[in-house]
């Protein structure tokens, strides 16, 4: 909080009036001689002035109820958070009494719930209310913690691509992209693409091509079935069409994205020099869809759609972590998810403590056949298990 302090002087009409009035005694034309004037001994008193103390505790940007729940985060007693967060603020060291804390928030909302962004310094709160407010990650350095607070490690995502036309559900369409995203909470993490025509059992019934799951059985039955193909154990999914990720990146503007062969694909448009790039939500579109020309074909193709994951997050990292509420709210009408608001905010999060050298992007592979109606599919090798189970640590090494 910033403490405005109103200068002490004389002002200026003052000096004026008294030069005046010396003008006045010059300028009166008396030629007798003065009579000598004793003018009475005078004491000035200084009342010295001091800076008012700045209050202990002050918070700007969040509404008061919100801020009775961030005071004891510093101060010390208790105070509501998740049981992931509470694991980590054991261990804080309060602020002395007299100590001087400002913090920062932003405020926003997910599927209609609260959420908020607390920053002091270096250390950044994540927070709730659900019904009530209360911490439910973060991380403060500021408080001897070492560790961010960020929903449990490790953690793992299936961000789905539907390939929904105008005029058809998004949720009972083609699963075109499936990427599992891990994050192993020190600092790593990894996105693991599945070809769209794996051959597996699908948890509706029968086998077929993985993403045709959604079709049958709505975004949770692509979600058993990938587990199931996988071995993975998943948080939730993530959804979205063409329609809403054109929109979400249209919202940001334009993302950067360093491609690292350049992709042009009459089939989906794309026409992506190699290097770095801004591209519309129309563009990257095109770039995540583009196969023909891709090397790698499909598998390429998923390798690529990896990479926007990643421009994605590294993104969301360079914006700071005080526009993350916003960034959410712009983003959810066009998601859909079985994630809670706190699962969100706490993984999104997860971009600000993850080291991007530590992250890798691959797709597990697998070699090519037919079923008996000839559809071209995927059979998922003894190299793609063995990605699957490095993920399971929520990275990929």
């Amino acid at each position: 909080m910033v403490h405005f302090f109103l200068p002490s002087s004389r002002p200026a009409v003052f000096v004026g009036v008294s030069a005046v009035l010396a003008s006045a005694l010059v300028l009166s034309g008396c030629t007798s001689t003065p009579k000598k004037v004793v003018s009475a001994p005078t004491t000035t008193t200084v009342t010295p002035t001091t800076a008012p103390t700045p209050p202990p505790f002050t918070a700007t940007g969040i509404p008061a109820v919100l801020a009775a729940v961030i005071k004891p985060l510093y101060f010390g007693g208790s105070l509501p958070a998740s049981p992931s967060a509470t694991k980590v603020l054991l261990k804080r060291k309060p602020v002395q009494p007299t100590a001087v804390v400002v913090v920062k928030g932003s405020v926003s909302s997910w599927k209609g719930v609260p959420i908020a962004v607390v920053t002091s310094g270096k250390d950044v709160t994540l927070a709730v209310a659900a019904p009530k407010w209360k911490v439910v990650g973060g991380w403060w350095p500021s408080l001897g913690v070492s560790a961010p607070a960020l929903g449990g490690t490790p953690r793992r995502v299936l961000m789905m691509g539907s390939d929904a036309r105008p005029g058809q559900a998004v949720d009972r369409s083609r699963a075109d992209s499936l990427h599992i995203v891990g994050l192993d909470g020190h600092g790593g993490g990894g996105v693991l693409g599945i070809a769209r025509d794996s051959y597996v059992r699908l948890s509706t019934g029968g086998k077929g091509k993985i993403n045709s799951a959604m079709v049958f059985g709505g975004p949770k039955a692509e979600l058993r079935t990938v587990v199931s193909a996988t071995g993975v154990p998943l948080e939730g999914y993530m959804l979205s069409g063409f329609g809403g990720f054109k929109k979400v990146v249209n919202g940001i503007g334009r993302l950067p994205l360093n491609a690292p062969v350049a992709v042009k694909d009459a089939g989906s448009g794309a026409n992506v020099k190699a290097g770095a790039n801004l591209l519309t939500g129309k563009e990257v579109l095109a770039y995540g869809r583009a196969r023909h020309g891709v090397p790698g074909g499909d598998f390429g193709r998923s390798a690529n759609q990896g990479r926007v994951i990643m421009a994605a997050t590294a993104f969301t990292k360079a914006m700071g972590p005080a526009k993350l509420p916003g960034f959410l709210h712009m983003a959810e009408p066009n998601i859909l998810t079985d994630l809670s608001a706190e699962q969100v905010l706490t993984f999104t999060a997860g971009a600000y403590v993850t080291n991007p050298k530590k992250v890798h992007n691959k797709v597990a592979i697998g070699g090519f056949g037919w079923t008996a109606d000839r559809q071209s599919i995927v059979l998922l090798d003894a190299n793609a298990r063995r990605m699957f189970a490095d993920i399971k640590d929520g990275n990929l090494s």
